[in-house]
């Protein structure tokens, strides 16, 4: 089993791939081939090196062709593997607008299955021997695309297809004594996008839906499909998320434990926080639009004064409103570099990375880290520093907080 860099050998870090952009396999190998030898250099010279590999659809099946040998040889040569993917983003991510398209295909399709499926056959084929691998995936659907009366049957639906999911990684279980797991990933305006939505999937949906099919399936007790489920459908707590969501980290995993849900990955990453003062809010609706941006949603959660929370569905709604005296403070799904304490007026909400950190290092509840930065290509100019310089500075500043 691989020691990975300077956290311990039974813990994995790195950062998600998806920074690169590149949607061809041709394009996303030249790319990694290109920069994590530089990363390495400069944050783990001596050990080798876990990798959190994104693929788009496109990239995922033009490997299925050529096969995983060549990219593994150079992985085992060069002191890099595969420990986890980013399965989220399924078509183009970069230089293009995404918005909410990059839940589409959601969990309703065969389409979002088929590329799950293939994908964790290719993680399976290139994960070292005694680990367990995880990819992270979208929160089901994007909330405003279905009317209420649709909504029951997009989870169902979506749960009948995680179902397929939980049977393939299964059958990897029992036959090669592999552990995959599906990590969910809550996201503002997804159709699970905080703790207490998620609860309610495991509790409403997967859990009584995935118990009754797999029991008759696999033959076995209702108790025993449920236990096989949490084991394969686990969450992927990107910080950022909870953070916008003003979620308290330590209540949100506890939540969780309680319930048997298990965290797959924490992806390390960073929002916006502001925090309004008399007469500020002119210069912050200056600032603000100039983060305003083509590519991304930057969902924005605004909280009041009396602490009740008002949702936008992206950053040039919520400007619509800025000069609405009643609230007190806004967060904005904007990834920013996790070092990154405050740049001009902005603060980030770098406090709840050290949160989850100090969580996780009183017990850990998962072996796999991720920063997760994807934004460095719309970054404002200040903080755009080089990449591989970037990129190496977020990895060491995380070792840093778990080595203090």
């Amino acid at each position: 089993m691989p020691e990975s860099m300077k956290i311990s050998n039974e813990s994995h870090l790195t950062y998600c791939s998806n920074i690169h952009a590149g949607e061809s396999w041709k394009e996303v190998s030249d790319a990694l081939k290109a920069h994590l030898p530089v990363v390495k250099e400069k944050v783990s010279p001596e050990q080798p090196m876990g990798v959190g590999l994104r693929l788009s659809n496109q990239a995922s099946l033009e490997l299925q062709k050529t096969g995983t040998r060549h990219f593994l040889d150079w992985m085992n040569q060069n002191g890099f593997y595969v420990f986890t993917m980013n399965g989220f983003p399924y078509g183009g991510f970069h230089r293009q607008k995404v918005k909410d398209q990059v839940h589409q295909p959601d969990w309703t399709t065969a389409a979002r299955l088929e590329y799950t499926l293939r994908l964790f056959d290719q993680l399976a084929e290139l994960l070292p021997e005694q680990l367990e691998g995880g990819i992270s995936t979208s929160p089901l659907s994007y909330k405003y695309w279905w009317s209420a009366d649709k909504i029951d049957g997009v989870f169902r639906q979506s749960t009948l297809h995680l179902i397929e999911v939980v049977k393939h990684l299964h059958n990897y279980h029992k036959k090669h004594g592999i552990l995959l797991h599906l990590d969910l990933e809550p996201e503002p305006d997804g159709l699970i996008e905080n703790s207490d939505e998620t609860i309610a999937y495991y509790r409403d949906w997967l859990l009584p839906v995935g118990r009754k099919h797999l029991a008759e399936y696999l033959g076995v007790t209702e108790n025993q499909a449920e236990e096989i489920l949490l084991r394969h459908i686990t969450v992927c707590y990107d910080v950022c998320h909870f953070a916008v969501a003003y979620e308290s980290h330590t209540s949100a995993m506890e939540r969780f434990s309680q319930f048997g849900i298990q965290i797959g990955k924490i992806q390390i990453s960073s929002a916006l926080k502001t925090k309004f003062t008399a007469g500020t809010r002119s210069r912050f609706e200056e600032a603000f639009k100039a983060l305003d941006e083509p590519t991304y949603l930057h969902q924005v959660v605004a909280r009041d004064h009396q602490g009740i929370l008002r949702q936008y569905t992206d950053l040039p709604v919520a400007l619509e409103h800025i000069n609405d005296q009643e609230i007190a403070e806004w967060r904005t799904h904007f990834h920013v570099p996790v070092f990154v304490e405050s740049f001009g007026l902005m603060e980030s909400t770098q406090a709840d990375i050290k949160q989850v950190l100090d969580l996780w290092s009183q017990q850990p509840m998962t072996r796999h880290l991720e920063v997760e930065t994807y934004t460095w290509e719309v970054l404002p100019p200040e903080l755009q520093t080089e990449m591989n310089t970037s990129i190496a500075r977020e990895l060491n500043w995380v070792v840093d907080q778990l080595s203090t």
